[in-house]
């Protein structure tokens, strides 16, 4: 009988200690995260996590990288149905309807509110940038990897024909005006990426540099598109005029990581691009480059875009506040600069722009401080309910009437016949 007491005090104690070891590991988090720019923003991130791991020994992030946005959605949406999801993730700020009414993330209002820090944390955020943030009135998402699209131009180029390297475009007929001095047998005047997926994003900006409507291309709340007005047809028909009648644009559909590459390598003088790809830009320019706003049609306007953090639906309480506590970490004032300085981003805190490393930063780089003084000009890309078929709908109009199938006006009117009836149900 001592012999069995013995034992069954032994297996206690051991049972215990296992229990004890057990509570003592941390918890486990998988964050899912694209990268939809060059450089070394993965890298990036992956250092920050680790910094929050070594300061937050209770919880243990895991990056993963997840290809470019599209890929994202598509492993998160595997990852749920084979009931292994990841308990936060970065997408597009554009994906937020859609999280929403698919039930793929969940509102962080309690959670924010249950945070003695929460509502000045929310606060502090770039309006800009909380504007697509927001689903019915309800935080979604919060800012992170954030953009707006700006131009580089080649001040070489400006230089060899006799344009002022200090002056660039600043409306329509300037860009014009400009592509058509710059671009000879070897070099396109101006660079567009008019792929599926980014073409809606710089139509967006040129929407609202032409817009009398002061949304652009949607409604406020992602339920109505306003794709065939007259001002848009007239955005579209400059993009056509540039390729075929001023023949300053390369023809055909150039793809968006292509279009850094060659403005890099010289043969494209000025490109339309994300902020996010500054730093790589001056790391591997051999040549003196500026960056300036999007020229104006009726008025300056750019698209804001990037990726936000979410965190998944149906994950335990516990997970939920180690998640916030993450994002929190990964979007503190410190960090939103440092991450703007390593990767180009804008910085997405009002904060940010008070530190001493950011005003170093543009003390000594003055062209990164373009994106962020252009951010009142700038609104949400394309945002609507089922975004993803909507974007589908927009960019394959356009590159209808790109490669020549369509004019401008019935590449819109049939974009704007598919978009209402894709919205019918929201309505």
């Amino acid at each position: 009988m001592k012999r069995l007491f013995s034992i069954v005090l032994c297996v206690s104690i051991m049972l215990g200690l296992g229990s004890a070891i057990a509570s003592a590991s941390p918890l486990e988090l998988t964050m899912y995260f694209p990268v939809n720019v060059g450089g070394t923003a993965a890298a990036t991130i992956e250092r920050f996590t680790g910094d929050f791991n070594a300061q937050n020994t209770d919880v243990r992030v895991t990056p993963v990288y997840t290809g470019n946005y599209d890929d994202t959605i598509t492993k998160i949406q595997t990852a749920i149905q084979g009931g292994n999801p990841p308990d936060l993730f970065v997408s597009l700020a554009t994906q937020r309807f859609t999280m929403a009414s698919t039930k793929m993330a969940m509102p962080l209002d309690d959670l924010i509110a249950l945070d003695p820090e929460g509502a000045e944390f929310i606060d502090d955020f770039i309006d800009g940038f909380m504007l697509d943030s927001y689903v019915e009135g309800a935080v979604y998402s919060i800012p992170f990897q954030r953009s707006t699209m700006v131009m580089y131009y080649n001040k070489d180029a400006f230089k060899e024909v006799g344009l002022d390297p200090e002056a660039p475009p600043q409306n329509w007929v300037e860009l014009v005006d400009y592509a058509e001095k710059l671009t000879n047998e070897n070099r396109w005047g101006v660079g567009l990426a008019l792929n599926s997926g980014s073409a809606q994003w710089a139509f967006t900006g040129f929407s609202l540099q032409n817009c009398t409507n002061e949304v652009g291309l949607m409604s406020a709340d992602g339920k109505k598109v306003y794709f065939d007005t007259p001002e848009n047809i007239e955005a579209l028909q400059l993009w056509l005029d540039l390729q075929n009648k001023y023949k300053v644009m390369a023809p055909g559909i150039v793809q968006w990581t292509d279009l850094p590459t060659q403005f890099l390598a010289g043969q494209v003088a000025m490109i339309y691009h994300t902020t996010g790809n500054l730093t790589n830009i001056r790391n591997n320019a051999n040549f003196e480059f500026g960056v300036s706003f999007l020229p104006a049609g009726r008025q300056y306007g750019a698209p804001t875009g990037g990726g936000n953090f979410y965190i998944t639906s149906g994950i335990s309480e516990e997970r939920q506040r180690a998640a916030w506590e993450y994002i929190k970490f990964m979007c503190s004032t410190e960090l939103a600069a440092q991450w703007s300085i390593e990767t180009g981003y804008v910085a997405t805190r009002e904060s940010a722009y008070e530190t001493d490393l950011l005003k170093q930063y543009y003390t000594d780089f003055p062209p990164a401080l373009v994106a962020y003084q252009q951010l009142p000009y700038a609104q949400p890309e394309l945002t609507t309910y089922s975004a993803a078929e909507m974007w589908r709908i927009l960019n394959d109009n356009i590159q209808a009437a790109v490669t020549g199938e369509m004019t401008a006006a019935e590449a819109l009117k049939n974009a704007q016949e598919q978009g209402d009836e894709l919205l019918f149900d929201f309505q």
